[in-house]
């Protein structure tokens, strides 16, 4: 399963930016224009996007980690793409570059890390959890 995941595979997904992408719809800001919480959604799904499809039946990825910058607003009417880049596998531990472009600017940039899971023992470890409340 990850011999198949090598440096340098690259994700792509995109966006317009609408009422359900603003800051204010996420609740992080007062103003409607593309929230920080969206771009970094779009940046994970470029990410999963480009490595999930190469793993086994059960098996995928989640996000563990975001370090980026929102460098630029971008306002509704606009598309968004989120593109990354596989910088590093080590073992189930991925790094990625991730950045996010609207129609003019680049808005925003920074790392992303995901883990490779299986899917039916991580999401008994998760419901076990509120048994335990």
């Amino acid at each position: 399963m990850i011999d198949n995941l090598k440096k340098g595979i690259e994700g792509e997904a995109g966006t317009v930016v609408n009422e359900q992408n603003t800051a204010i719809a996420f609740g992080s800001g007062a103003i409607s224009l593309f929230g920080t919480p969206a771009m970094i959604g779009l940046m994970e799904k470029a990410a999963l996007s480009s490595v999930d499809p190469l793993l086994g039946e059960g098996v995928c990825t989640v996000g563990t980690k975001v370090d980026v910058k929102h460098m630029a607003a971008t306002p509704p009417g606009m598309k968004v793409v989120a593109k990354s880049r596989l910088i590093e596998v080590d073992g189930k531990r991925l790094i990625f570059e991730v950045e996010a472009w609207d129609d003019k600017d680049l808005i925003g940039k920074g790392i992303h890390e995901r883990y490779i899971i299986k899917v039916e023992s991580f999401i008994k470890r998760a419901e076990a959890k509120s048994k335990d409340v």
